[in-house]
């Protein structure tokens, strides 16, 4: 399945507690359905110790979110907005429906 988010792209959260948030996809999970987003939707997990008497550890990742949760936004324009498929030939680019500026 083609999604129109790819990694590197700057996206806007636009619902759950990281709401209004943006940042860089670094991840796409195409088969869940999920994209893991730079400094969103941070949680932790905490390691116990290989041996006794050392102290454990928390490490902290961030978690994938739903793809219907995020939101493209647009490198010229810097709003969020829907994206169109444009096809030239064997060519697939996509374009910002607001301000009709190529972003690939």
């Amino acid at each position: 399945m083609s999604f129109h988010i790819k990694i590197n792209d700057t996206v806007k959260v636009l619902a759950g507690k990281n709401k209004g948030k943006t940042g860089k996809v670094i991840q796409v999970l195409p088969k869940d359905h999920q994209v893991v987003v730079e400094n969103v939707n941070k949680m932790f997990k905490h390691m116990r110790s290989p041996r006794r008497g050392e102290k454990g550890q928390r490490i902290e990742f961030a978690a994938p979110l739903p793809i219907s949760k995020v939101m493209i936004v647009c490198p010229k324009c810097g709003k969020t907005a829907r994206m169109n498929l444009v096809r030239e030939g064997a060519k697939r680019s996509r374009v910002c429906k607001k301000c009709k500026v190529e972003i690939d």
